[in-house]
């Protein structure tokens, strides 16, 4: 059958499988017209229709009966055997039971089909038929087979659970159909891993009974609805514990919320999937509702967080990836950008303290921003580091986009090594003009002073108030380059969280740019005459620019090796004091 069609699934199955050996639905329809009927539901589990018949002869209604198979047996007293009623006994129980598991077993979709007949005297032509309380009998069906269908599950799922699984992230399975049915497929998808069983295959496997089956080998469980419905909150809390695999079945989106609102007792964060009517309740409740975009109503589209425009499992798992990219990124991004923050504050709190001439102007300080602004973008746009789903799941109460160790690592380590590398070039710089460190201390006044003009350096020469000046603007050049320089090594060892930057490379050619940049920017703006003069800042030797760059190659080395550090020992102090 080559035909479109658009709707369930299930329901085109049955469509394209009677066109196939049936004959033309369409034709069938109008012979039998449809007077009444009781649309399926997740709370009985079946539907019902009632038809005029297409002969002559026999007026009676039909009516039909298509739903969970063992709800529809529930409401049958006779069997359909090679075109003749019997009544139901326990050999065609067992067969039925056998049946029904087989086919569950393999993971397939069952229904189960009834019919019975409306006698005329009660339902004469033209009876009207009440769907919504239903005025004619819904019992003594005559059971007439069962179809199976396979729904099977994209390519991309088994994998995409692996890595749900690997990330920390715990799936619950909860599905209407049939118990046997969806522990099939839970197992075909990895929901149920391999050598994880439940209690009843451990009782199947050592022919004893479940009571005797020791719960602490128990890794997996299949609860149903019924099940559900009769536990308490504790019994529920306790499931959802204590097993690491988890199956509901032949579950109403009333049990649905429930099963939400336990996990969220025990302070789970939960997202939840879901396309019909019913299931807008659960996925509001939800921190995260995923509605279907394909086959989802606009009821659950309206109640959900995201739509997921593919309806493919796998997405939400590229989806969870990309977030943590992004909040890794943006940290990286925040890192480096903060780190420049102490070797900008230090030198005024330095020329407060020891009363020296300023070592970094304002407008340099500036400068500064707008040589981070570009590396800092480049960033967002770093690959993920291949541990990224490897990871738990973060807290959300104490892991925060800036933290406490981030601020460390930022302000204690790195930026304080800048601090080092700023000041040498500055003490550099003026050692190089006669004023030595010694007798930098308490000259602000009178460096500052414009009424001064003999002021003596360290080999006794004399610099007026302009040339002093100068000089100054040249150490604020200077102390902004070796700020630069430094920052060069902090941006490589903000590529990675964990993973040393040898192993991870420099395939962002974003941020490569980004080195390029504010390289240049920072030349552009001291070697341009007019514009360097303008934001008082001098062009500098080029061996202004190698004092710091130990400093940097520090930076790296130093990263490398708490990096190192934390892949050895994941449980270490190192780590929970530096892992931002």
């Amino acid at each position: 059958m080559r035909k479109d069609c658009t709707g369930d699934a299930s329901e085109i199955a049955i469509l394209k499988f009677v066109e196939s050996t049936v004959g033309n639905v369409k034709t069938t329809r109008s012979k039998n017209k449809k007077v009444a009927e009781i649309p399926f539901s997740s709370e009985i589990k079946y539907q019902v229709s009632v038809h005029e018949q297409e002969s002559l002869f026999d007026h009676r209604y039909l009516v039909v009966m298509k739903g969970a198979p063992e709800k529809v047996l529930e409401r049958c007293t006779s069997v359909m055997i090679d075109g003749e009623v019997e009544p139901i006994d326990d050999d065609f129980l067992y067969m039925f039971n056998v049946a029904y598991d087989n086919f569950g077993g393999l993971g397939e979709r069952v229904f189960g089909f009834a019919h019975s007949y409306l006698p005329v005297d009660k339902f004469p032509e033209g009876y009207e038929f009440n769907s919504e309380e239903p005025n004619f009998p819904l019992d003594s069906f005559c059971f007439v087979g069962m179809m199976s269908m396979l729904d099977p599950p994209r390519a991309a799922v088994p994998d995409a659970v692996s890595k749900c699984r690997s990330a920390g992230i715990k799936i619950i399975m909860v599905t209407g159909d049939h118990p046997t049915t969806a522990k099939a497929i839970a197992k075909n998808v990895g929901i149920i891993s391999d050598g994880n069983d439940t209690a009843e295959d451990i009782a199947n496997r050592l022919f004893i009974s479940i009571d005797q089956v020791n719960k602490y080998e128990v890794k997996a469980c299949v609860v149903n609805g019924d099940q559900l419905q009769s536990m308490d909150q504790h019994e529920l809390d306790d499931i959802l514990k204590h097993y690491p695999e988890i199956v509901f079945a032949r579950i109403s989106p009333q049990l649905k919320l429930i099963i939400v609102e336990g996990c969220q007792r025990l302070g789970s964060i939960v997202a939840v999937t879901g396309d019909g009517l019913n299931d807008s309740p659960a996925l509001k409740k939800a921190d995260i509702g995923i509605a279907m975009g394909i086959a989802g109503s606009d009821v659950s589209k309206e109640a959900a967080d995201i739509i997921l425009l593919d309806d493919n499992f796998a997405s939400i798992v590229t989806g969870v990836e990309e977030g943590r990219l992004i909040f890794d990124n943006l940290k990286k991004s925040i890192l480096y950008t903060l780190t420049s923050n102490i070797p900008e504050l230090a030198p005024f709190t330095i020329f407060i303290i020891l009363n020296i001439p300023l070592p970094l102007g304002t407008i340099p300080m500036l400068c500064i921003a707008v040589t981070n602004l570009f590396p800092a973008i480049s960033l967002a746009y770093e690959s993920p580091e291949n541990d990224i789903m490897e990871r738990k799941p973060r807290n959300e109460s104490h892991d925060q986009l800036v933290n406490s160790r981030l601020i460390s690592l930022s302000y204690s380590m790195r930026g304080v090594i800048q601090t080092f590398g700023a000041f040498l070039c500055y003490f550099i710089v003026l050692g190089d003009n006669g004023f030595w460190p010694s007798k930098l201390i308490g000259l602000r006044s009178r460096w500052d002073d414009i009424n001064v003009n003999n002021l003596e350096d360290s080999y006794g020469s004399e610099w007026n108030y302009f040339q002093r000046k100068e000089l100054e603007y040249t150490v604020h050049t200077a102390f902004f380059t070796s700020i630069v320089v430094s920052q060069w090594g902090d941006l490589l060892v903000s590529k990675t969280r964990h993973l040393s930057l040898f192993q991870h490379g420099m395939s962002n050619w974003f941020l490569n740019l980004g080195l390029l940049f504010e390289t240049a920017m920072t030349c552009f703006l001291q070697y341009t005459p007019g514009l360097n003069t303008g934001l008082n800042l001098r062009p500098i030797s080029f061996v202004y620019w190698l004092p710091t760059l130990p400093f940097a190659c520090l930076i790296i080395f130093l990263d490398e090796i708490r990096k190192l550090h934390i892949r050895r020992f994941p449980e270490g102090w190192l780590k929970k004091e530096t892992y931002y």
